[in-house]
């Protein structure tokens, strides 16, 4: 079995190093229809800074044709080199393998995935990626810091010189970060590595409540290997599935280890950007009183699902009982032997139902329209597949191979994930359908990730609570949507009244865009484009690029996607504020 796992190895070594050498060659002589030719009828490109200088996808040969004919010039690409330390490999009918090379502007990465066509070995997906700035390397590796002087010239140590920087009183920072939650620390990480003065904002009290202050039961979704954050995984004992407070200690630990800026406590109050000088004025409240600040560029990261959607119920203010949206729920223990109804059937709407009930409540799920469903033990490693598991790809080559998977393709695969899915949870499936709980397939049938992409929600992932409700333990009101609130509780549009002394909203989440318009005003937030979903250039909406203010980004997403497109949003801060050339 060795031997034979060696000389598979080897022949996909071969054939990779094979078209490789041709790839070069045609990328050396600027030859766009003969790099196309390498490529199979129904390619893939994925752009990641590295030509383009935006985040873009192109399908088909005519496609990638016109986007090399713009953009590879001489020396566009050079030093191309085959990466040996993981693949080349055989998986499934691909080679896969993983290049380096060159841009005028710093050096990147890449991802290829071969297939025969009409007996010839050619590209069916390609990544280029920008890795790093030149001059402007991230201070990693063989770029790290001395460290401080033995004896420093002003008689403050290292300590003290962080805590001074970080107040912020005789200089303003380069960027301000808005949120400390994954995506406002591994941005502001990326940054600080690139030498970009980065202030993050956290209007809790401590790095990490944003996980600390959810609800008391809940345990993160998405598996370890796809989690980690950058520059520093968690140990090989981190549990599979993590909980709240787990992470929340693990962000803090992060902030501190990765010498991150944080105030906590502090609230943007009104912020004003002057075309003119192209820098913003930010008033912020802290903890140790007004402040002022002064920073070129600003991120929002407080989440790519935005604000919560709270609808306005008639009778909410008669209500005798207890009512908030589910972003707000924190403890169960006090509604033991007391009725509640969590109105909406996603993610939060189930877990918050099945935490009531296991507090001890006596509970009512509304369900208002039908719901995609999978169990975290099949659906999970349906969505991660075999790159985010034990024993997968080292995470720096599972993340090349993530984002070398362009959106619309990792929708066309979400699709055969769901009807196989479907097959494992059959019996789950057919004993909620029996309750009379309404599923779907996802948009198009693409499941999770469909509703992911797109709205932020939309399903579950069962760790629980599909089985009381198929069980009759939590109660199930279904197809009709709240219409008021009574003294007593709710009443839904079809007549039904639900008596209650608790009343969940689960309702979702609005746009991101709103959190900027409450937080920055229409004149900034009119010139957002919307967060999620697929965009005509395959890309997702709003995220990890230009929005259309030249000083305004967003940031957001779960730790994987985070952890990939963190880097790609601070190259482009850092590149803008070195005034480097870009394309």
């Amino acid at each position: 079995m060795a031997t034979e796992t060696h000389q598979t190895s080897a022949t996909a070594a071969a054939t990779f190093a094979a078209w490789l050498d041709r790839f070069t060659a045609a990328l050396h002589n600027a030859d766009a229809a003969g790099t196309t030719a390498l490529l199979a009828r129904d390619c893939w490109w994925r752009d990641l800074l590295a030509l383009t200088w935006d985040l873009g996808t192109y399908r088909g040969s005519d496609a990638v044709t016109t986007m090399l004919g713009e953009r590879l010039t001489p020396g566009a690409i050079t030093d191309i080199k085959l990466t040996t330390e993981f693949g080349p490999r055989h998986a499934g009918d691909t080679v896969e393998g993983f290049i380096t090379f060159e841009t005028p502007l710093g050096f990147g990465r890449g991802a290829v995935r071969l297939v025969q066509e009409d007996g010839d070995w050619v590209a069916w997906t390609v990544l280029t990626e920008l890795d790093d700035l030149r001059g402007h390397e991230r201070a990693i590796g063989p770029h790290r810091s001395r460290g401080p002087r033995h004896q420093p010239s002003d008689g403050r140590n290292w300590l003290q010189q962080r805590q001074d920087h970080a107040k912020y009183l005789d200089d303003d920072p380069d960027v301000v970060v808005i949120g400390a939650g994954q995506g406002g620390l591994t941005v502001a990480a990326n940054l600080g590595l690139m030498g970009v003065d980065t202030l993050v904002l956290e209007k809790s009290e401590r790095v990490g409540d944003g996980w600390r202050k959810r609800y008391h039961s809940l345990v993160l979704h998405d598996p370890v290997w796809a989690d980690h954050l950058p520059y520093l995984p968690y140990p090989d004992s981190w549990p599979v599935y993590c909980p709240k407070d787990k992470i929340a200690d693990w962000f803090e630990s992060y902030a501190a280890a990765m010498e991150l800026n944080v105030w906590t406590s502090a609230e943007l109050t009104a912020s004003d950007y002057d075309e003119a000088t192209g820098r913003w004025t930010l008033r912020v409240t802290t903890k140790d009183g007004e402040r002022e600040i002064h920073p070129r560029d600003v991120i929002l990261a407080t989440g790519a699902a935005g604000e919560p959607n709270v609808p306005a119920v008639p009778g909410r203010d008669r209500f005798a009982g207890t009512s908030y949206h589910s972003s707000k729920h924190a403890d169960a223990q006090s509604w033991a032997g007391k009725r509640a109804v969590v109105v909406g059937a996603c993610n939060s709407g189930h877990d918050i139902a099945q935490d009531l009930y296991e507090a001890g409540a006596d509970v009512t799920l509304v369900q208002r329209s039908s719901t995609h469903i999978i169990s975290q033990e099949h659906g999970i490693p349906a969505i991660f597949g075999s790159n985010f598991v034990e024993g997968g790809p080292p995470t720096a080559y599972a993340d090349l191979l993530a984002a070398g998977t362009p959106w619309p393709l990792v929708l066309e695969f979400a699709k055969d994930g769901v009807i196989e899915t479907a097959k494992k949870d059959a019996d789950l499936l057919a004993a909620l359908d029996a309750a009379g709980f309404k599923r779907n397939d996802g948009p198009d049938g693409t499941g999770l990730m469909g509703y992911a992409l797109a709205y932020g929600g939309g399903y579950y992932i069962d760790v629980g609570a599909s089985r009381l409700i198929a069980d009759g333990k939590i109660k199930l009101a279904q197809g009709s949507g709240l219409a008021e609130f009574t003294p007593d509780g709710i009443r839904l549009e079809d007549g039904r009244t639900l008596d209650a002394d608790l009343v969940v909203l689960a309702t979702g989440y609005r746009n991101m865009r709103e959190t900027a318009r409450r937080l920055f005003g229409d004149g900034v937030a009119d010139r957002l484009p919307l967060v999620l979903g697929i965009g005509e250039d395959g890309e997702i909406g709003g995220l990890y690029r230009r929005t259309g203010h030249p000083a305004f980004w967003y940031m957001g997403g779960p730790l994987a996607w985070v952890r990939i497109y963190s880097k790609h949003l601070a190259l482009q801060i850092t590149a803008k504020h070195a005034g480097l050339p870009t394309p």
